[in-house]
């Protein structure tokens, strides 16, 4: 038998007054009769996403559920919440800006964002050359996966995609780098090739060599 799933508005009312609190979906039960186990998140229903994940250019279809999200990402990391503003204020501009090339850490870099349907699961940006700053820190590629979204396998397998928009660009290997203690970051890079190469101002630096067929600078 199938059963609906109760989705939960994304808002941001809602995150700033539960913040943490974990909201619970009714339980099941399985095809033997037992009651099934609740899934959980702070976004609501974890088991939700009726197609895989794919990383896409953003797009004004992940409003709610990207506003909800970063939103819980900066109470989650202690970050301000400004930058948010104008995504609220005019979310069709704030994609606009974001899915063209842009200039930052002084390289041209592409932003893409992982999502299934109408729900927003994390943002990877892909730096398309290194800087002596970045060949130190940040690397080529830097990520992250909203907090009610974490620990399912979506970071590895956003950063496996990823690595095919860097084959697109024509680079040969790419570096990322992790702060040190940092596991799941490790795990993740790792998962996907990624090769330690010492440490440098607190991060562990990884490289990952893409099959290409040919040489590029990066």
């Amino acid at each position: 038998m199938d059963h609906a799933v109760t989705k939960t508005p994304y808002t941001i009312q809602n995150l700033a007054s539960v913040r943490f609190d974990i909201l619970r979906v009714p339980s099941r039960r399985t095809p033997r009769g037992r009651p099934a186990r609740p899934e959980r998140g702070i976004l609501g229903p974890v088991n939700d996403l009726l197609q895989p994940p794919r990383l896409v250019r953003p797009t004004t279809a992940v409003r709610e559920s990207f506003l909800a999200g970063e939103w819980a990402d900066c109470l989650d990391s202690g970050a301000p919440t400004g930058w948010l503003d104008p995504a609220r204020e005019d979310f069709g501009a704030f994609v606009a800006e974001r899915r063209g090339m842009r200039t930052r850490w002084n390289v041209p870099c592409s932003t893409f964002w992982y999502v299934s349907d109408e729900h927003y699961l994390g943002t990877l940006i892909v730096r398309h050359r290194l800087t002596p700053e970045l060949a130190e820190v940040g690397g080529h590629i830097g990520y992250h996966v909203v907090p009610a979204r974490r620990r399912r396998g979506h970071a590895t397998r956003m950063l496996t995609a990823g690595l095919a928009e860097c084959r697109g660009l024509g680079l040969d290997r790419v570096l990322l780098t992790c702060a040190v203690g940092n596991e799941p970051s490790r795990r993740v890079i790792v998962a996907n090739g990624g090769v330690h190469d010492g440490r440098a101002h607190g991060e562990d630096r990884y490289w990952i060599t893409l099959d290409t067929g040919h040489d590029t600078d990066t």
